[in-house]
């Protein structure tokens, strides 16, 4: 039986990681160098979306909660690696958001 409070920690990081995925996108999406932003935008949309489905799929307590881990470590990851190639604030704080949802979903794992 999974431990309460690793759910509220994981579902907590998730959503605070799709909260800064989601600012980072609306501030790439306003800088001068849009281009260079294309990753950047492309990842804090799919990894926002993610991080939301994965905190839904934790207070349901799915029977896919390991799969769905998974993959919201590999879309923080991905976000995370692309955020620190870029030197904006917005970017900075996505990226640390990304790695403690990253690092809050391996918890879960050990636990499933």
């Amino acid at each position: 039986m999974l431990n309460e409070l690793k759910y509220k920690e994981c579902i907590e990081a998730c959503l605070q990681c799709m909260n800064a995925c989601n600012v980072c996108y609306v501030s790439c999406l306003k800088e001068y160098e849009l281009a260079m932003l294309r990753d950047c935008i492309t990842l804090d949309r799919e990894c926002a979306d993610i991080c939301a489905f994965a905190a839904q799929a934790m207070s349901r307590k799915s029977p896919f909660l390991k799969e769905i881990c998974e993959l919201c470590i590999k879309a923080c990851d991905a976000c995370a690696e692309e955020c620190e190639k870029h030197d904006h604030e917005h970017c900075k704080q996505c990226a640390e958001a990304c790695r403690q949802c990253a690092e809050a979903c391996r918890e879960m794992l050990k636990q499933i």
